[in-house]
């Protein structure tokens, strides 16, 4: 299993943002987390990569637990993450911004890169050159000197899921990849993420836009008011009372 949850709950102030919540990614899988606004989907994003401690519970990255590491070492153990409004460098071009994805996996310390040793330079060279293919893999290598700025939305998400590959990671954590795209962008951008899964890494990505979700997820866990209510395949969810009445405020009977 790429990724656990055992019974993670989080508090703020007395109020519940997870309680309970347990959940598995198993390695190569497109899985998604779903719910209503406020059901604690970003909160747990932030407790998985470290910005947030868990109040309690445990989270396993490959068999080793990784609760209360910092966000840094969390990331050393191949987990990167996206967010649902971009943060980007608009002060350094495209090519840049995907070379920082790769800062804490360089040896090259500030005295070295000052001095130009050679090795350093090789690096340097090896990182600029990684950044490229990223960039292209998303489509995005030919506007390499452009500033985020100039670039759409869609592109936007591109140059940060470029970013978040050049961290070598395992699993990538996709805030929202669909939000504010138009149709043509959202497809693009679901094929797109067929082709990452295809290169052997793992997707955990929260999302509202549910033609999205179901085309694009092996599995979909549903949560709602901080609680997992439902968990299983598209098929499974789209039947569900229990995520029904989450979303409509129904029992999910027509009396």
């Amino acid at each position: 299993m790429m990724l656990e949850l055992n019974s993670v709950s989080k508090s703020f102030a007395g109020l519940t943002a997870l309680s309970d919540v347990s959940l598995d990614v198993a390695a190569g899988e497109i899985k998604a987390v779903i719910g209503p606004n406020g059901a604690g989907k970003t909160t747990l994003f932030n407790v998985i990569t470290g910005l947030f401690p868990a109040k309690s519970g445990d989270i396993v990255i490959k068999g080793e637990s990784i609760t209360g590491l910092s966000a840094d070492k969390i990331a050393r153990k191949g987990l990167a993450r996206t967010f649902q409004h971009p943060h980007l460098f608009d002060t350094l071009d495209l090519l840049e911004n995907v070379m920082v994805g790769r800062h804490y996996r360089t040896k090259a310390d500030t005295f070295a890169c000052g001095l130009r040793l050679p090795w350093a330079r090789r690096e340097e060279e090896e990182i600029r050159d990684a950044a490229m293919q990223h960039l292209e893999f998303v489509g995005l290598g030919g506007k390499s000197d452009r500033r985020p700025s100039e670039l759409p939305l869609g592109e936007l998400r591109y140059l940060e899921l470029a970013r978040a590959l050049a961290t070598e990671p395992e699993i990538i954590l996709l805030d929202e990849p669909a939000a504010g795209l138009n149709d043509n962008e959202t497809d693009g951008f679901r094929d797109l993420l067929f082709k990452v899964r295809e290169r052997g890494t793992t997707l955990l990505v929260i999302e509202h836009h549910m033609k999205f979700v179901m085309e694009v997820s092996d599995s979909i866990a549903v949560l709602n008011f901080g609680a997992k209510i439902a968990d299983g395949r598209p098929t499974e969810i789209q039947n569900s009372p229990d995520v029904i009445a989450a979303y409509l405020g129904t029992d999910g009977d027509d009396d």
